[in-house]
Order: C-alpha cells, then structure tokens, then sequence
C-alpha cells in the first residue's frame, strides 16, 4: 500500500504540471516522468502497480473530460508496459478496451488509440513481443522473420552551440553505447521473452548463467528460435497466448538442458534493461552531409565495393554514379560490339536447351552481357519510381535474372523500407532552417534519381537548446532575437502538444547547464542516464508529426548581369534598408529621407488569405524600412499554411510644427507575394534568422509555397501533352502539392 500511494503521488504530480502547475523546485521541470520511470526500472515486480494506477487515471480522465491528460498517461502507461517483466492478460485487456475507446475521439486521439490497440492485440497474444521489436530494430540484430533496422542521428550546428556542449553531447552518447554488445542484447531479448510468456515460471538468474556460460554462437541459435516463435504468433490470427507459453518453455527447458544450471530456486520477477537506442553525434558542416550519412546507412562502407570509391561518389550529386561505379568495381567496364539479333530463333544451339547439362561457368557466362552501359531511366520512370516507394517497403537484387527460352522473367521483389532514420535536430531555428534546405535538396534528388525513398523511412524530431551566452554568429543575427525569438517552431509544438513541452522544451536550458556542470561522479550519472533516456522516450513515442510549410523565394538583384538567386525557409523571412555604400548614393538617400522619411518605396502584390480560400490579387505601394514574414503562427488554432506579413510602413504627418513622420505597422496574412524597391535602392533579406543566409543588393523577391519536386516533375510531363489543361490531371491529382517539413512530437497537434 506504501509503494501504490507513492506512484499514486507521483503520477498526479506528473498530471498537475500539464495543468501549469509546476515544481516548486525549477530543478525537478521536466524530470518527473523520467524519474517515475527510473523508479519502477530499480524495482519491475512495481511495473503492474504502476499500469494499474495508470489505467484507473485514463479512464477518470475520460469521465472527467480531461483530455489533455489521455495521451500523457497513455505514452507513459505503453512505455512502461514494454519495459516490465510480465503484465497480465486480465491488465492488458482493460488497456487495450480503453484504446478501442478513444476510436470515438478526433484526431490525433484516434490515431493514438488505433496504433496503439493494434500493438497490444499482438502483445496480448505474444507477451513481450513488441520489446523484442524494439531491441531488434535499434540495434540492428540479424533476423529473417523481422529484418528492420533503426538509427538515431544527432545533428547539431557548432555555429550554434558552444564546444562545451558539443563535446558533452559527444561523450555521453558515445558512454550510451558502452557495453551494449549483440550478444547481450540477444540475451535480453531471450530473457525478456520468456519472463514475459513464463511470469514466475521463469528462473531467470539460472537462464542468464546458461546464456552467459554458452558460446556466442549458442545464443544467436536460441536466438533466432525466441524470435520465430513470437514473430509467428504475433502474426498467426488464430494464435492462442497458452499455446505461445508453450512453444516458449519448451525452448526454455532446452536452453537450461544445455548446461549444468543447478536447481535454484526460482528468484521471481526481475527486470530486463532495454538498451539505449543506437545513437550517432554528427557536427553539421557540410550541406549535403544529412544525404551522404543516409546513403550510409543504407550501404554501410563494409558493404560497399571500395571505401575510397564510395567516399568519391558520395562528392557527386547524382546517386546514379554511385551505383555505376560501384558495379564497375566488380567488372570491368568494356565497349562491346553486339551481333545478339535480339530474337530467340538466333540463339546458338546450345541455348536452345536449357535443361541439358552444363558447366557452372557456361550456366553463368550464358546470355550475360559484360560491361554494358546502363541506362538511365527517364524522369518520368523515376517518378513513378518514387511513388511506388512510398507505398511498400526492398532493397536492389544482388545479381539481375538471367533470361531463358520459353520461361517468363521472374518478377522483381518488391522494394521495402526495412531502414528508419530518426534525425533529431538540436539548437534553435537557425538549424530547422538549415533542415528545410536540406531536405529541399533531398527531395530533388529523389525526384532524379529515385535511392533513399523506397529503401528508407525518415523520421525528423527537434530538440531546442539555447546556450546563455550567445557565439559570434549569434551576436552577427539582428538585435531582436531572444529565446523566444529564436525558438519560435519549439514555442509552437510545445503550445500544441502539452507533453511535449513538459519534457523535451524543458531541455532548451538544461542541457547546457548540465554540458557545463564541473566534472564529478553525480554530474555523470545525471547525465549519462537523463540526456541520453529523454531521446530515446522522444524518438521512441514520438510519432505523431506536425507538418510546417517550406517556402520558396526567388531574389532578383540591382545588377541585371547577376543571376537570380532561389532558396527556400521555414520559419521567417527579414528585410531591412541597405545602408548607401557610395557618396553620391549617401547624398541622394539623405535628400530622399528629408522629404519622405526614412526607408525605401516598395511595390507590395499579394494574394490575401480569405475564408473562402478564393484567390484575391492586391497591390499597394507604400514607404517602408524593412519587413518581416513569419511563417510560424502565435495561436496553434491558426493555419500553418500561411504568413502572417508585419510591415513597417513610415507615414508623412503635415502639421503646424513642420513635417514628421511615423511608423506604422502594417499586417497582412498571405500566401504568396512580391515586393519590389520602385526607385532601385537595394535591401538586404535574412533567412530563418541566420546571418549565414543573408543576400545584400536586393532589389525584388518573390515568396509562395514550396512545391514538391516530383510533383513539378510530373506537372511539367502532363503538361507537354496537355498544353490546355489549367488543372491538375491524372496522376498529378493524387500526389502531395506543397513540401511539408514533418516534425514529430508525442500528439501532434491537439484541437
């Protein structure tokens, strides 16, 4: 009872800080759930107070109305079932009833509701299956009945954080991997499962001794064995949890039978680690570096041909040339003449029996033509590529079936996405605009030449860290950006989704706090445990995106010979007067500002935001010393496909003391516009508030929403044969329009 009333505090204390009500100690913000959960992993055998105490608040919480606190509890309530031990059947039904339930509710809690009664059908039929899931996939272990492999990547910008923190980050997911060998995470995935199936049954300190006395290649056989009897009842639809039990002790016995494990007795539950995710630091130096590290991932170097050839290829742009280059690397490339008709009757006679006796090397040199130049297919075939990728899951056949007469081609495997990228962003906007151009980039090459699409799921997630003490790129960007200017999209998430705030923005300052902490025994156990548990519960439960609008702008200069410059933004887009570098320029802008006012005259032609969604072109002409389009808005309940415009308009007042002027703000909601300087004075433009992308001697740009490359690609082909057609036909009808920037979060966007 003592225990029961101590979790029963601490998660109404969880609950009372969604409600605004937070810690009187500001050390303990955002620390609650994790030390709850560090709690019950010091004592399992406590997991089935918890999930019970957990369930009696979700279904109080319904009753009550309060639906801010259901996808808190039920995060926390599903986590702690994947790390307990054994949770009964009679447990799991009454959370598994509760999840159908909120299958009456909006998003996102259908959505919740839905996946997460789909996992606990399959774990109430074979316990311990969806931490067996987990294990395998992030750590990348061999297995035929789930082969899916995850990887955290970290980036962070070193303009934007200090080397204190970076190096923190660096060594504390590198101390996350320590000690995380195959084999023992192999052992963990047998023991949880059968503690989970067995419950007290299971002796596990006399399994873990079997396990430990075995030679690796034992336990990768039991295994194996382990993963395909809780796969194959997870997936059977008649499958019976008794009969799952059974097939598993009878692995069990086996296991114990194969050393001299004593007759000890049985020690009840204990608590199985879930190891830490596998985690990469990355400093982000180099634009295109978010692609080659996922090209990586999908070919590690030790599968590749040549590192150094890899390494080359990854320099080029083209995916094309990688894989060219890289079969070249297993044959020579030659130019060979043809005499092959093409026709079957031409064949040698040889050929014409193909089940007569041959040599290996006949049977393999056989209709082989050798170093032939492939060819690279149309856009068109890429596209059609890529929208097929984003349907199913594979990966390139290793060697291409050869043709025989009189049998039909073998159809190719389907591609599966068997890899995820979960790419966790740390800093302040600055990066998510680094993000969005990097993601632009992707998807353009995606549209070229389809690689990473079918192969890989990518999953983004945002961090903010501001440090206190700003760098010399912070101090470069302009004046007003404070913590809340620069961690606009975190401010946002955090007021859409509760959860979210309470434990990832409350890292914002924490993480830099613990990075400079003096170095001693308690400073590494926080944070070796915190920083590295709070990404992984994040990445883990994380599920659920929030899309933010890329947009594209189009920057044309005072210089008619220089070239029009395109980039994209996410958040915000500035422009201020340029100061007059010549003297005739300075003597012409002080005649201008003394009869005018300060600034520049600026032709504004937008497209105005209506309920109706109809198209409304305006113009106004008007004096202005700078703007300002923020493309994250205020209130969560506002439309994200919009940008709310703030113009600093300057307004010549006539009176009885002589002319004056003032500033006036001037706010529009658009989409799409243009500004243009009519008297050829330039401006300087500022993107995602990072004084690395800003643009001097501007004299025009032009903002809209940032299409999709493949469906540019396609709208261009439909259009070569339809020249009339206004609207979207075919194929180009069900593709996504705009380039939506996907954050994840733990509800999404609560309504």
């Amino acid at each position: 009872a003592e225990v029961e009333s101590d979790i029963l505090r601490r998660v109404r204390t969880l609950l009372r800080e969604l409600d605004g009500h937070h810690p009187a100690c500001q050390c303990d913000r955002g620390m609650l759930r994790w030390t709850l959960h560090k709690k019950i992993d010091q004592n399992p055998s406590n997991s089935s107070i918890l999930v019970r105490i957990l369930v009696k608040e979700l279904e109080r919480a319904e009753r009550g109305d309060f639906r801010h606190y259901i996808i808190p509890l039920l995060h926390t309530l599903m986590y702690t079932l994947i790390k307990a031990p054994c949770i009964s059947d009679e447990l799991c039904s009454r959370v598994y009833d509760f999840c159908k339930k909120l299958l009456t509710l909006p998003k996102p809690f259908c959505t919740i509701g839905l996946d997460y009664a789909v996992r606990l059908k399959m774990e109430r039929t074979a316990p311990g299956m969806l931490y067996q899931r987990m294990v395998i996939s992030e750590q990348s272990l061999k297995s035929d009945p789930y082969p899916y492999q995850e990887k955290i990547f970290i980036f962070a910008d070193p303009e934007l954080l200090s080397k204190a923190i970076c190096n923190a980050l660096v060594t504390d997911t590198e101390a996350a991997q320590v000690s995380q060998s195959p084999r023992a995470c192999m052992c963990y995935v047998i023991i949880h499962a059968m503690q989970a199936a067995l419950g007290e049954g299971c002796d596990v300190s006399g399994l873990k001794r079997s396990l430990q006395d075995m030679p690796t290649s034992d336990v990768e056989h039991w295994f194996q064995q382990v993963v395909a009897a809780v796969e194959c009842a997870g997936n059977e639809a008649s499958a019976d949890r008794g009969q799952h039990a059974a097939r598993l002790e009878k692995i069990y016995c086996a296991v114990l039978s194969s050393s001299q494990a004593g007759d000890a007795p049985l020690g009840g539950m204990q608590g199985t680690p879930l190891p830490n995710p596998s985690i990469s630091f990355h400093l982000w130096t180099e634009d295109d570096q978010l692609w080659k590290e996922l090209v990586l991932f999908i070919r590690p170097l030790s599968q590749s041909c040549e590192p150094d050839c890899l390494s080359q290829d990854l320099d080029n742009f083209e995916i094309q040339d990688i894989i060219s280059d890289c079969e070249c690397c297993e044959q020579t490339r030659f130019s060979v003449l043809s005499t092959d008709s093409g026709i079957e009757r031409d064949l040698p006679a040889a050929a014409e029996e193909p089940f007569a006796p041959c040599s290996t090397e006949t049977e393999q040199s056989r209709l082989q033509r050798k170093g032939g130049i492939k060819k690279k297919p149309s856009p068109l075939e890429s596209m059609a590529f890529l929208q097929a990728g984003c349907n199913g899951p594979g990966a390139k056949p290793p060697t291409k079936p050869q043709r025989r007469p009189g049998i039909p081609p073998e159809p190719a495997a389907p591609l599966q996405r068997l890899h995820t990228a979960r790419i966790v962003l740390l800093g302040d906007d600055r990066i998510l605009g680094r993000l969005a151009q990097a993601y632009h980039s992707l998807r353009k090459r995606e549209t070229r030449r389809v690689f990473l699409t079918p192969r890989l799921n990518l999953q983004f997630y945002y961090i903010p860290v501001v440090t206190g003490q700003p760098n010399t790129l912070a101090v470069a960007d302009h004046a007003a950006t404070g913590h809340e200017e620069l961690c606009e999209v975190a401010g946002y998430l955090g007021r859409a989704d509760p959860w979210y705030e309470s434990n990832i923005n409350t890292l914002c300052h924490m993480i830099p706090k613990l990075a400079t902490m003096p170095s001693s025994p308690s400073k590494h156990l926080v944070t070796d445990l915190f920083i590295t548990d709070v990404i992984a519960y994040y990445v883990r439960m994380g599920i659920q995106p929030v899309c933010f609008q890329v947009y594209t702008v189009k920057i044309f200069f005072n210089d008619p010979a220089q070239e029009p410059a395109e980039d994209v933004f996410l958040t915000e887009l500035r422009t201020q007067v340029q100061e007059s570098i010549s003297h005739r320029e300075l003597s012409m802008t002080k005649k201008k500002t003394t009869l005018d006012g300060p600034g520049i005259d600026l032709t504004v032609t937008y497209r105005k935001v209506v309920v109706s969604d109809r198209a409304k072109e305006l113009a106004m002409s008007l004096r202005s010393t700078g703007l300002v389009m923020k493309a994250i808005p205020v209130d969560e309940a506002e439309d994200l496909v919009c940008l709310n415009v703030n113009i600093t308009e300057i307004v010549r007042i006539n009176n009885l003391s002589g002319r004056s002027f003032s500033a006036v703000a001037n706010r529009l909601k658009t989409r799409n516009i243009k500004i243009r300087s009519t008297e050829q004075r330039p401006f300087t433009v500022c993107l995602d508030k990072d004084s690395r992308r800003a643009y001097r001697n501007v004299i025009s740009v032009e903002v809209s929403p940032c299409l999709e490359p493949s469906y540019c690609l396609q709208k261009t082909r439909t259009m070569k044969f339809s020249l009339h057609e206004t609207e979207d036909v075919g194929l180009v009808k069900y593709m996504p329009k705009s380039l939506l920037l996907p954050i994840n979060t733990f509800a999404g966007i609560i309504q």
